[in-house]
């Protein structure tokens, strides 16, 4: 038997009764039904009884019914019936106020009918809900089978599982990211925060409970690949309902890991693939990829496009396929990202991304900045950096080369200057890649040249002047930004870019002599870099 109490109280004829006390209890689940007919019937009581009597051994000793309330709520069952009318007229005030303290369930059962009548209702009850219990997993496990014979699109899969089953689902990635949801997210937050177990987690919450089972990974040395979480409106449920989510995770784990297997395979393995490789050595021609693209129904070289390369570092392999599985799992999923493209590949210890600038996600110039946010946590993965590099707009199919080049030359350059940041666009080190090869005496005379009459002051004076100066080219003229950073007032600001361009006989609004000041910043800070 597995009903509450609340559900037991509508089945014909104990819904005749009355509930008079302990409802806070009715949530209880009632498993089995016992007679009281003996003086120590507490001791054989087992978790989730509900337990019938007339009163009869309680009749002349009504503060016994107090302290058998306790022991039967200590016991863990589902509540006490009480028959009225033969030896007790009425429950006594202390029963009924015990029971409300317990939140134990203390119900009037109708006179007309036996305990037997009472108990049969309820067997014929559970045994319909039972019955209709497993003709809707047995309903449900045919549906699941249909689906593993002939899957649908990879991308509906998740909602494909979740409408079958009909309760409230969530999928989390390997990082905590969520890959699908229906429940609510604040009920799915504290069972994040706990660590993933490699069995069945079970959390209490407002509308039931929530069951947590992990995603096994087909990877080698990788245990999981995330978890699965079901909303369940009861308690524990039965053994064959519960067998049926283990089935649906393994489903799900099956899908995932081919759906990963599939990615894996089609950035190292196929042929568009290989020609990539040979492009991006210049052994084959772009027409010889575009051909190929063409032939495989790869949507490559139809519009405008930005190449962007997440480069792992050092790190062991393990954890390497983890964090580029994630970030696989990222594009995939992300809502955000999965409707911008799906060339995606894999080329060393790399992975090659070309983002279509014309998609809603990346429109305005937003590609950097959705890119840091969405992979901002990966950054400071234990043991390894990952380090995203970004090129400019493309326009022609033949520029990819170019692209993947701007992106390598970016990464490369952000290291030597010992830039930390997550993301690195090409246009913002531009200048530091062309210039890296003039020699160290050469930056360090036209700095001094360019510099001393800021340099020569005071050096409170001089250290002002010159992060104002590094200040207002970074934000590109805006003197409201640069004293904002400064913390200072905007007419502060100005007086002294007054001073710098007296002392230094530069016009700001000369475009030879902004490059001069920018190139100038450049060496000073490739020099310091260097002496670092």
């Amino acid at each position: 038997m597995y009903l509450t109490v609340e559900d037991a109280l509508k089945i014909y004829p104990l819904s005749e009764g009355k509930l008079t006390a302990g409802q806070n209890g009715v949530n209880r689940i009632v498993k089995s039904v016992n007679v009281m007919d003996a003086p120590d019937i507490a001791d054989w009581v087992r978790e989730g009884d509900i337990l019938f009597t007339t009163a009869y051994l309680m009749k002349d000793a009504p503060s016994d019914g107090v302290q058998l309330l306790r022991k039967l709520a200590r016991m863990g069952a589902a509540g006490i019936g009480i028959k009225l009318g033969r030896f007790w007229a009425q429950v006594p005030e202390d029963m009924l106020a015990e029971a409300d303290r317990l939140g134990f369930p203390l119900i009037e059962l109708p006179f007309p009918f036996t305990f037997s009548d009472q108990m049969k209702g309820l067997f014929n009850a559970e045994l319909q809900r039972s019955t209709k219990l497993l003709h809707g997993v047995l309903d449900k496990q045919k549906a699941l089978m249909r689906f593993a014979l002939a899957p649908g699109p990879a991308s509906e899969m998740l909602r494909t599982i979740d409408a079958i089953l009909g309760v409230p689902m969530a999928v989390v990635g390997l990082r905590g990211q969520v890959l699908h949801c229906s429940l609510n997210p604040s009920e799915l937050d504290p069972i994040l925060k706990q660590p993933q177990k490699l069995n069945a987690q079970w959390l209490r919450t407002e509308n039931g409970r929530l069951m947590r089972l992990p995603l096994k990974s087909a990877a080698a040395g990788q245990d999981t690949m995330g978890s699965v979480v079901f909303q369940l409106s009861r308690g524990l449920p039965p053994k064959e309902e519960e067998g049926l989510y283990h089935q649906a995770a393994e489903m799900i784990s099956h899908h995932l890991n081919a759906v990963e297997r599939q990615d894996l395979e089609q950035s190292t393995q196929n042929e568009f693939v290989s020609l990539l490789h040979n492009y991006l050595k210049r052994h084959i021609s772009v027409d010889t990829l575009l051909e190929c693209a063409s032939r495989l129904g790869i949507p490559f070289g139809s519009g405008s496009y930005r190449c962007a390369v997440f480069h792992v570092g050092a790190i062991g392999v393990t954890k390497k396929e983890r964090l580029l599985r994630t970030i696989r799992q990222e594009f995939r999923y992300n809502p955000l990202l999965k409707e911008s493209s799906n060339l995606h590949f894999q080329v060393g210890d790399s992975i090659l991304s070309v983002l279509p600038t014309g998609c809603s996600a990346f429109a305005g110039g937003n590609a950097s900045s959705l890119l840091a946010r969405i992979f901002s946590d990966l950054a400071l993965e234990p043991g390894g950096k990952l380090r995203i590099a970004l090129s400019y707009a493309k326009h022609k199919p033949e520029q990819l080369e170019q692209a993947y080049r701007e992106c390598v030359d970016a990464r490369e350059t952000a290291d030597r200057l010992g830039m930390d940041a997550l993301l690195t666009e090409y246009e913002t080190v531009e200048m530091a890649y062309i210039f890296q090869s003039v020699p160290e005496e050469k930056m360090r005379r036209f700095l001094d040249m360019t510099l001393s009459p800021i340099i020569d002051k005071s050096p409170d004076s001089a250290q002002d002047l010159l992060r104002t100066l590094e200040l207002y080219m970074e934000n590109n003229g805006q003197i409201n930004e640069t004293a904002k950073q400064l913390y200072i007032h905007r007419n502060t600001a100005a007086y002294r870019l007054d001073k710098i361009g007296e002392l230094l006989q530069v016009d700001f609004k000369s475009h030879a002599h902004l490059l001069k000041l920018k190139l100038v910043l450049l060496f000073k800070h490739m020099l310091n870099q260097q002496r670092a």
